[in-house]
């Protein structure tokens, strides 16, 4: 079974997935226009209000992994405690999410991050406590507003 290691989230690291969303560490505003993206013309903007509870024991084994290929998906915490992003890139051949160079993200409780569109990643999964988040997406009622793929079982660990 393949076991991811979280790794701290930064703007760099995770650059080619989308976003890392912080607010400004003093008075003023940061925009966060790079990974937004709506691909379909009829779709709409969706914002939903989401309490998670955390997982109940660590490591934490999955074998889901999703994506919204016309849209981006943003998280923004509004309470919460350290939470898990976890990606993977595009199969080179076939389709699906490439696990064997999947990353694992530790996000802190004041992070946010915007999929961009078409990006595999896992579902929303919080650790210290019950979260809540804003999460912005565009939705257009079909089936390509979400896609979920099941893949091989992997772990995923904080050390």
């Amino acid at each position: 079974m393949m076991r991811l290691i979280a790794e701290p989230l930064t703007s760099a690291a995770f650059l080619s997935h989308g976003e890392v969303l912080e607010a400004p560490a003093i008075p003023g505003r940061t925009y966060f226009e790079d990974a937004l993206a709506n691909l379909r013309p009829a779709a709409r903007p969706s914002l939903s209000l989401v309490a998670k509870e955390p997982v109940a024991a660590l490591p934490i084994r999955s074998r889901v992994m999703e994506r919204h290929r016309f849209s981006s998906q943003s998280f923004i915490p509004q309470e919460a405690g350290r939470w898990l992003v976890i990606v993977a890139p595009h199969l080179a051949q076939g389709t699906g999410p490439d696990m064997a160079r999947a990353r694992c993200f530790l996000a802190r409780g004041d992070q946010g991050v915007t999929y961009g569109a078409d990006v595999w990643h896992h579902p929303f999964t919080v650790l210290d406590r019950t979260a809540r988040f804003a999460v912005m997406m565009w939705k257009d009622g079909s089936a390509q507003d979400d896609e979920f793929v099941d893949v091989p079982e992997f772990e995923i660990a904080l050390s």
